[in-house]
């Protein structure tokens, strides 16, 4: 006889009809000329109304919602259109949802910028949209200049490769005798060459004394047909440079006013970090960012291996300080997109993978792993085992994820970081495997036994 087939249980919840969450809620579908927003059709004789973009029509816009007893307001982050009207409606005091646009997606059938957002209306008026997380104010000041430095280091990069360019195109190989040709000596020849200088031994001269190639190699490279047009290309290109560079310093001291608006830890997790005599290294920051980030956040986060003072910043900038805002660390790697996507259908994984992302912290975050391909750490023991295991985008991603849970329980529960070493951790997991499998072993009623091994 055929053994019945037992049914799984699945654990259910109580199903409500659907009601009104918010029924004083608006929907604004956001554009660069109009904006259209929708309030129930109680409130107002025209329950659709277009407004322009002009901060006065902004204005006349939150006073109509206000007419209408309206409380909070959903709408698209579309661009960087919706910032200037999200700030006036926050400061009138209204909720407002910022919503992911891929959640708002339509029925099918015709699309208009009224029945948009008649459907945002619609959708907060049940609760069926998800704000989207936006830090404090303070963080989302230094989060714009934070971009606007990546935006000007990326810019500064353009024109290295144009001086190289010139330099290629003359003959000069200093590129192959120099790994940056924007270090001290670099710079000093590529000013002495728009100068007017052509001597390759003159040039040579201004090699430091920390550079590993010898005078006479360098003075080799240095021999090229000298023109006319790629001089004044090398010319411009360095004076871009210059200027970027000026404006990197200047943006350094705005982030360093920002930060020093913030209150000093009055229960700090870990000491001060000590300041560092080393030399400056490429596209840091020109003031102390360590201590400045310490006093947001009462935390030494480049305890953690593989995060320095720009990371940490670039993390901070986009996730703020305030770990409450997600209930545990699973919803905030799920945030991050470290942590796979399983999509289940039939009781089966019919998709499996981490979603593509562009979070900046989240790059930040992998950069960071990445780097800790020969650190002589536990997490750096960890990414070479894992990258065994799966390769190397799969170890970054896992790196990347166990980095996260390490900032997010520091922020917290307000605990220092310690590293136990490489060591520890094979030992660790070493440990971990042993037990494993002396409990396989048991199930199947073998007992594992150590050989000994005899000393010749």
């Amino acid at each position: 006889m055929a053994k019945r087939r037992q049914t799984k249980r699945v654990k259910q919840g109580v199903v409500d009809a659907l009601g009104q969450i918010n029924p004083n809620a608006a929907g604004i579908d956001i554009g660069g000329e109009e904006v259209y927003v929708a309030v129930p059709p109680d409130r107002d004789e025209e329950s659709v109304r277009s407004f322009p973009t002009f901060t006065a029509d902004l204005q006349r816009l939150a006073d109509w919602l206000k007419d209408c007893h309206i409380d909070t307001v959903a709408m698209e982050s579309t661009g960087v259109y919706w910032i200037p009207l999200y700030e006036i409606l926050e400061e009138r005091g209204f909720q407002v949802c910022l919503v992911n646009a891929r959640h708002l997606k339509n029925v099918s059938g015709r699309k208009t910028d009224v029945l948009d957002c008649q459907w945002i209306q619609q959708l907060h008026t049940y609760g069926l949209l998800s704000p989207s997380f936006r830090p404090p104010e303070q963080i989302v000041a230094i989060r714009s200049l934070v971009r606007h430095r990546e935006m000007l280091v990326q810019y500064r990069s353009a024109h290295i490769q144009h001086m190289q360019k010139a330099l290629t195109q003359m003959n000069l190989r200093l590129t192959n005798v120099l790994s940056d040709i924007t270090g001290v000596t670099g710079l000093k020849i590529i000013r002495a060459i728009v100068a007017g200088e052509r001597n390759p031994r003159v040039l040579a001269g201004f090699r430091e004394s920390g550079c590993k190639k010898s005078e006479a190699e360098i003075a080799k490279s240095l021999e090229g047909h000298y023109k006319r047009e790629h001089l004044f290309a090398l010319k411009q290109a360095l004076e871009l440079y210059d200027f970027y560079d000026r404006q990197l310093r200047e943006c350094d001291a705005e982030l360093e006013v920002l930060y020093q608006q913030f209150d000093p830890p009055k229960d700090p997790g870990t000491p001060p970090p000590t300041p560092r005599q080393a030399k400056r290294r490429k596209n840091q920051a020109h003031f102390d960012l360590a201590t400045a980030l310490y006093r947001m956040t009462g935390m030494d986060l480049t305890q953690i291996d593989g995060l320095d003072a720009l990371t940490v910043q670039k993390v901070l900038s986009e996730t703020g300080t305030d770990m409450s805002m997600w209930p545990t660390v699973k919803h905030f790697a799920s945030w991050l997109r470290l942590c796979p996507n399983n999509k289940i259908t039939g009781g089966k994984i019919i998709q499996t993978g981490v979603q593509p992302t562009q979070n900046r912290a989240s790059s930040a975050l992998r950069v960071a792993a990445a780097s800790l391909k020969r650190s002589d750490s536990a997490l750096g023991a960890y990414y070479r085992r894992m990258r065994t295991r799966h390769g190397a985008p799969s170890a970054i991603t896992a790196t990347a994820h166990k980095l996260a849970r390490i900032i997010y329980f520091m922020l917290k529960e307000r605990k220092p970081y310690h590293d136990f070493g490489a060591d520890y951790y094979e030992q660790q997991y070493r440990t971990r495997v042993l037990r494993n499998m002396n409990r396989q072993a048991a199930k199947l009623g073998f007992r594992l036994e150590p050989v000994v091994r005899e000393v010749s």
